[in-house]
């Protein structure tokens, strides 16, 4: 079975049918720039642009960098601020020519999508993956069971956003070396497993691709760490799964 995810993030907003039974992608993906500003207009464009690029026409599950509930965005940390209170899933309804869609938090996307397929699939405990990109999306997890729209990366680290200090913006922004991100990422996670004691650290978002790079660098932390196994497109797949996951409750609701 197929269904379209759309992951949307600060810098990009990529897309691709999935295949759900395998959890992975069934095209190449499509990926366009996300619009600056990024208005509720500007990026429902592009998302149409992304859909509309494979042709697609049914279910769509797509993943929003901020609190999620019943479809309404209720936070926009890295988007523009008109978003908040928008009723985004009829937004991209209305400008995908009413196809059915789904929206969620992106990493709680990613989380589900980890856990299902990849680095947390048959994990049980508390497990968080933390997605590190323009901020840090957060997905906690207990015995597989989400907790939804937690938003660890606006902990605060030395007075400010966790997320303006450890994401992988932040990183380049301060051209900081693989060394000194990797001990702020470090300060910052240990602060997350003294509140949480997690089992395990999933560790995911585009950088996920070189964990060499600044794993073996993290020190102190008891609980294990892995990379994504998904990389950087859990989103989309879990996108997807939500998607389904809506039509299903749909049609059980209509019996």
């Amino acid at each position: 079975m197929q269904i379209f995810g759309v992951d949307i993030g600060g810098t990009g907003i990529k897309g691709a049918p999935v295949d759900l039974d395998r959890g992975e992608l069934a095209q190449e993906r499509h990926k366009v720039l996300t619009p600056h500003p990024a208005t509720p207009d500007g990026v429902a464009g592009c998302v149409a642009e992304v859909v509309g690029h494979f042709g697609w026409d049914g279910p769509v599950g797509v993943t929003f960098p901020g609190v999620v509930t019943s479809g309404v965005t209720r936070s926009a940390a890295n988007m523009d601020k008109a978003w908040i209170g928008v009723d985004t899933a009829t937004l991209l309804s209305e400008r995908l020519g009413g196809l059915p869609v789904t929206v969620l938090n992106d990493a709680d996307a990613a989380g589900v999508a980890e856990m299902t397929h990849g680095a947390g699939r048959g994990r049980t405990g508390t497990v968080i993956l933390l997605t590190l990109g323009t901020g840090i999306g957060s997905a906690l997890f207990t015995d597989g069971r989400l907790v939804p729209n937690t938003e660890l990366g606006h902990l605060e680290l030395k007075g400010h956003d966790a997320e303006t200090r450890a994401s992988v913006k932040a990183k380049e922004d301060h051209e900081l070396t693989w060394e000194r991100w990797a001990r702020r990422l470090e300060k910052y996670m240990a602060h997350v497993e003294m509140l949480f004691s997690p089992d395990l650290f999933i560790l995911g978002g585009g950088v996920s691709r070189k964990p060499e790079k600044f794993l073996p660098l993290i020190d102190g932390i008891r609980a294990e760490i892995v990379p994504a196994a998904l990389q950087n497109n859990a989103g989309i797949v879990g996108a997807a799964m939500a998607a389904k996951a809506a039509r299903v409750t749909s049609a059980a609701a209509d019996r």
